[in-house]
């Protein structure tokens, strides 16, 4: 009798496994977007080569992000377009193009470019090329204005 009590033990270390919500997972709720992700792995991944990849940023008075604006200042409507259209600039541009001798940070780095890419795949597409298109032309001015601005 003793050892049918082994698979319904194992048994039930299955079904908690499997049931459990898994640690670390957080569901985001961007406009009309729902992305579930890891961010505190994110975190502590990224927290391992900060001091490193910080050290080598040598333009410190310019902020391409700031802690003051945030996703949530955005409109709601606009915030999965606008999470979308950051990550792609970190896929295309930034992880893409980052390079170090450090095996350990290229592994730190590409393992978050991964979690991008799976967020990403999560969001939906913002709008349709043509309505797009016609959107950033018929607000060109704005950032002709903008430009003239930093003259």
């Amino acid at each position: 009798m003793k050892a049918s009590g082994l698979p319904i033990c194992l048994l039930s270390a299955v079904f908690y496994l499997f049931w459990t919500p898994s640690a670390g997972l957080k569901t985001l709720h961007l406009g009309s977007c729902v992305i579930t992700t890891n961010l505190q792995a994110m975190r502590n991944g990224f927290s391992e080569i900060r001091d490193s990849v910080q050290a080598k940023d040598e333009i410190i008075d310019i902020r391409i992000l700031r802690k003051t604006e945030s996703l949530q200042d955005t409109k709601p409507a606009d915030q999965c377009c606008l999470l979308r259209h950051v990550l792609r600039l970190y896929l295309d541009r930034v992880f893409k193009n980052y390079q170090t001798p450090d095996h350990h940070i290229l592994r730190k780095t590409s393992s978050l470019a991964n979690s991008f890419l799976t967020i990403k795949k999560d969001l939906r597409l913002c709008l349709t090329p043509q309505a797009a298109v016609a959107k950033a032309l018929g607000e060109l001015d704005i950032l002709l204005q903008w430009i003239e601005e930093l003259a």
